[in-house]
């Protein structure tokens, strides 16, 4: 069994990537993206800001991997941009109080123009950026991504096809 944290910043292929590894790997998907929307579109919870909705979010998802890893039967992937060190360290955590392998992929794109043409083309949910309004923000995100400092970890270049880097993090994954 493992537990994979993709990271990246929105529209690098995170996604694409993880459903892809899923549909390779039989892993489950927690997908950032959808328990913060589900959140953001409760009526009842109209009052909650993007920001504490987010927190709450990462609460609910630690909660569901910790709860799928203690169950032995399926490795997990978490489909978040891990732009924060707090969600790194409970990535390594969980997979050692689980004694699961930890994997950390990184898609890597760093293209503004190609990100914000990504985000235009997709069905965005309430919670996504629709475009990436700031070069100065995007590069400081870019140069500022987090990366476990004590294992090993696969950045891909998504500016590729899919099909030309997928067996590399599916070995990535078995090592």
């Amino acid at each position: 069994m493992f537990f994979v944290q993709m990271a990246g910043f929105p529209g690098s292929g995170k996604s694409t990537l993880a459903r892809e590894l899923a549909k390779n790997t039989g892993a489950i998907i927690i997908d950032h993206d959808i328990v913060k929307s589900a959140l953001m579109e409760t009526p009842e919870a109209n009052t909650i800001d993007t920001i504490n909705a987010g927190i709450i979010s990462y609460n609910i998802e630690w909660a569901l991997i910790d709860f799928h890893l203690f169950q032995g039967e399926t490795s997990v992937i978490l489909d978040s941009p891990c732009f924060y060190v707090e969600g790194l360290e409970k990535g390594l955590n969980i997979s050692k109080k689980h004694n699961v392998k930890y994997k950390y992929i990184e898609c890597f794109l760093d293209d503004i123009n190609e990100i914000n043409d990504r985000l235009s083309k997709r069905k965005n949910k309430i919670s996504q950026i629709q475009k990436v309004k700031s070069e100065e923000v995007f590069k400081s995100a870019i140069q500022n991504s987090k990366h476990p400092s004590d294992s090993k970890y696969l950045v891909i270049d998504t500016r590729q096809p899919l099909q030309s880097y997928i067996q590399e993090a599916i070995d990535y994954i078995n090592e």
